[in-house]
Order: structure tokens, then sequence, then C-alpha cells
């Protein structure tokens, strides 16, 4: 059995679509279909049902996933046993959109430097489901807001970056923050995210209950809107915020309390220890621990 059909296979589950899959493995989705059908062929039975655009896994494919999901990531590591160094081969590291735009870079390109045999696999999404693909081992490691709960001992993390929380304008005005948040339409990063939280627990510490515009998980955006004069906000101030900056006033809480913390989360036993290394030395050599650029805001 080819392996590479058995990723196919796994690729198209977790994307929903054949399509989709074809995109992500670079083939066309009649390729990409082929190896399904050859996998159905030889184990006997059907692994996918189509139903217009989309590919559900059948209850017999979702039983043999956690097995395929193995076999893969065994065949994964080979290259990675004949290098003593343990620092060859591919890494799957999750990261949420901010560490896409901000950390990412500038780490990957220190990881080339110091690991040119390894190969990330960069998986974004939002904490929450970075988390959920930690757990089932879909990820090797993942860069994400600190979760609202103590970590099982299964998992360790590693403290990256605070990121304080600050007040979003179009222009600065002598009106207080407070006063500002209760006249003005109020751009809410979701509450639900892990890292609305701390601007929630602001809102409630000030007594403070403003009406919602609009409720997102994408910090870009809010920062986009603020600076079109839609509304005001309370966000992280995240890495790579800087190209707002002079578009926008930032406004300092000026209370650690509500900071954001960015934490590298992986297994505490892991196949890939010194590749987990590796990342984490890329990211804090790229990294200042708590973000202190927004005094210099206009």
């Amino acid at each position: 059995m080819d392996t590479r059909y058995l990723k196919s296979l796994i690729t198209v589950v977790e994307c929903g679509s054949i399509a989709h899959a074809a995109r992500i493995e670079g083939l066309t989705a009649a390729a990409i279909s082929q190896r399904i059908l050859a996998l159905e062929r030889q184990l006997g039975f059907e692994l996918l049902s189509r139903v217009g655009h989309a590919a559900k896994p059948s209850q017999a494919c979702l039983g043999l996933l956690p097995r395929a999901r193995r076999i893969v990531r065994e065949v994964a590591l080979l290259a990675g046993d004949a290098d003593g160094a343990g620092l060859t081969g591919q890494l799957r590291i999750g990261a949420i959109s901010t560490v896409l735009t901000g950390l990412m870079p500038e780490a990957l390109r220190a990881l080339t430097v110091s690991a040119p045999g390894l190969t990330p696999v960069i998986v974004p999404g939002t904490s929450r489901s970075l988390y959920q693909a930690l757990l089932s081992g879909e990820v090797d490691a993942a860069i994400l807001v600190a979760p609202p709960f103590e970590l099982p001992k299964a998992l360790q993390a590693v403290s990256l970056r605070k990121e304080p929380l600050v007040f979003l304008s179009k222009e600065k005005s002598s009106i207080s923050i407070p006063a500002q948040l209760m006249s003005q339409p109020y751009i809410r990063y979701d509450p639900d995210a892990w890292g609305g939280r701390y601007a929630e627990q602001y809102l409630a510490d000030q007594g403070l209950k403003p009406t919602p515009m609009v409720d997102l998980d994408a910090l870009e955006t809010i920062a986009m809107l603020v600076t079109g004069g839609m509304g005001v906000s309370l966000v992280p101030y995240w890495s790579g915020f800087e190209q707002w900056g002079h578009q926008c006033a930032v406004s300092q809480i000026g209370n650690d309390r509500y900071d954001r913390e960015i934490a590298l989360i992986s297994p505490a036993q892991t196949d890939r220890p010194n590749m987990i290394s590796a990342l984490c030395a890329a990211l804090s050599t790229t990294t200042p621990h708590r973000s202190e650029s927004f005094f210099d805001s206009p």
C-alpha cells in the first residue's frame, strides 16, 4: 500500500472535499480520486461518500483513520532516523493568524539556518482548533494564545510573548477610554476566542457594557475597520501590528493582568524533541517576551 495514498485520504477527510485536498497536495482532483479508489479496491470497502462537492468519510474510514495517521507519521520519521541530530524531516507547526504574519517569518528564516534539513509544514487555525489538533496528533507543535485552563501533563508550554491590551481609535482624543467605548461603535474581539477574554475582563472591571457593532476573531480585520473610521476596539498589541500603528491611535491600558500570552505548546513526550527545541530557539531569538513598542505609538 502506497502511504502517499493514505496521506491523500487523510487530507480529504480533514478538508472535507477532494478539490480542496488536491489544491493542498498540488495534484489534480482526478489524481486524488484515483488514489482513494485504489485504496478502496485494496481494502474492499467504501472510504468516502460523495455528496455534491463534499466528501464525507464512511464509518469504516473513521475507524481506520487513527492507524492511517500513525503509519503516515512513522514513514515521515524515517528520514530523521538516519540523522543523529534529529533535525531532518517534517515538523507540523500550528499557528494562529497573527503569528503567521508576525512571529513566523523571522522564525522560519532562523530555522532554515539552524536546521536546514528540517521541513516546516505550517497549519493555520484558531487557538481552540489548533489545541484540538495538538491533542489528536495532527500537529507536532502549536503557537497559540495560552489556554484559559491548566494544561494536561501530556503537554508542555513555553511562553513566547506577552501582548498588552490597547485601545484602538481612528484619532487621538482627550476623552477617556471608557467614555469612548460607550459613545462610539464598539468592534469587539470575539469574547469566545481565547484572546478575547482579556478585553472582556477589562470591560467587566470597569463596569462597562458597550453594545458591540460586530464580533471578530480576526485582529487584522479589526485594525482595518478602526483605521477606516468604523469604530473603536480593545485588542492585544500583537506582533506585526506595527504596520497599522501609523494609521490609527493606540492608547495603552497600562495593566499587565490583561496581557495576552502567546505560547509554544507541544507534547511532553515527542519523537521530534530536537526539532521542537530548534523551533523554540528560533522563536525565542526573534521574539521579545513582552511587546513595549506601543509606548511609541501615536
